[in-house]
């Protein structure tokens, strides 16, 4: 049987109009994903002129990258990855600079309060920000497939592991690349990843995506989403970019255990998923407050 073939996107979704936070986290309980239509709507307008700014200086750095395991990294930290054939450039972009750091419309949307009730929801009161904020840019023409995968290949945490929100910045559809999830998948544990043109993901044989269900949307719509639940996107065939933004938070006592981005460092980093501790993986807390623990004495 097809896991989670006689899940439709309606029995998944919920408009920000008319948010009920316990009934989204019981959706995202049973499902490992949950839409929320129309969220992130009123950063759209500051979010989508800095993704443009942000890709137009990646463009124009480019011949200054430097080449790094996953791609290649221009100077103001943007990722490119290996182009298609027939592509414009033999580099294409993967990852934008964009971050909270760089982007106050964007550090402004992860703290969306309808956003952080829906998290408060699903892990509690005490809550921080995972990692920086994260930017995925399709190029038009040919911008790079992500594989089926599970975020926690990448970043296996010790507990529950980080609530991620994809946000489209543009509406989006089957040609221009929209998310595909695998409900119920997040009860699989860690799944074997191989490596792909985009880093980790799923065997295509064994994970093509029609086992999983596309999420069409507009601009400003949420897609929330377990970091064990089977997600990935096709090529962009549009003649425009397709950019999503990333916020992903998690309880404040949770750390990550194993980090990788290929076959060969996440080996190496399963090795030492025993010695891994919470010091220096602090985020901002969104929510709540962090009690102290002292196995995290400091210094200065």
């Amino acid at each position: 049987m097809t896991i989670g073939s006689d899940v439709t996107v309606d029995k998944i979704e919920m408009d920000a109009e008319r948010l009920d936070a316990a009934r989204a986290a019981a959706i995202y309980r049973e499902h490992g994903c949950l839409v929320v239509r129309g969220l992130m709507k009123p950063y759209l307008e500051a979010l989508n002129r800095d993704i443009e700014a942000t890709a137009a200086r990646a463009l124009s750095l480019l011949d200054r990258a430097r080449q790094v395991p996953e791609g290649w990294v221009t100077p103001d930290g943007t990722l490119f990855i290996p182009a298609p054939p027939g592509f414009t450039r033999d580099k294409q972009i993967m990852v934008l600079s964009l971050r909270y750091s760089t982007s106050a419309a964007f550090f402004q949307s992860a703290f969306d309060p309808k956003a952080l009730d829906i998290v408060e929801a699903i892990l509690g009161p005490d809550i921080e920000l995972f990692m920086d904020g994260q930017c995925l840019y399709k190029e038009p023409v040919g911008g790079h497939a992500k594989n089926l995968h599970q975020d926690a290949a990448y970043f296996e945490h010790k507990y529950e592991g980080p609530v991620a929100i994809l946000n489209y910045a543009v509406d989006t559809d089957l040609v221009n690349g929209a998310l595909y999830v695998v409900p119920g998948s997040h009860r699989f544990g860690v799944l074997k990843h191989v490596d792909t043109s985009s880093h980790l993901g799923l065997d295509a044989e064994e994970w093509p995506w029609e086992r999983a269900l596309p999420i069409v949307g507009r601009a400003g719509d949420s897609i929330f989403f377990h970091v064990k639940t089977i997600h990935g996107s096709q090529t962009n065939r549009s003649d425009k970019p397709r950019p999503v933004f990333i916020h992903r938070y998690r309880r404040a006592n949770d750390y990550v255990v194993i980090g990788a981005t290929t076959t060969a460092n996440r080996a190496e980093a399963e090795k030492r998923a025993e010695q891994a501790k919470k010091e220096n993986q602090h985020g901002l807390m969104v929510r709540g407050f962090r009690p102290y623990e002292e196995s995290e004495d400091r210094v200065g």
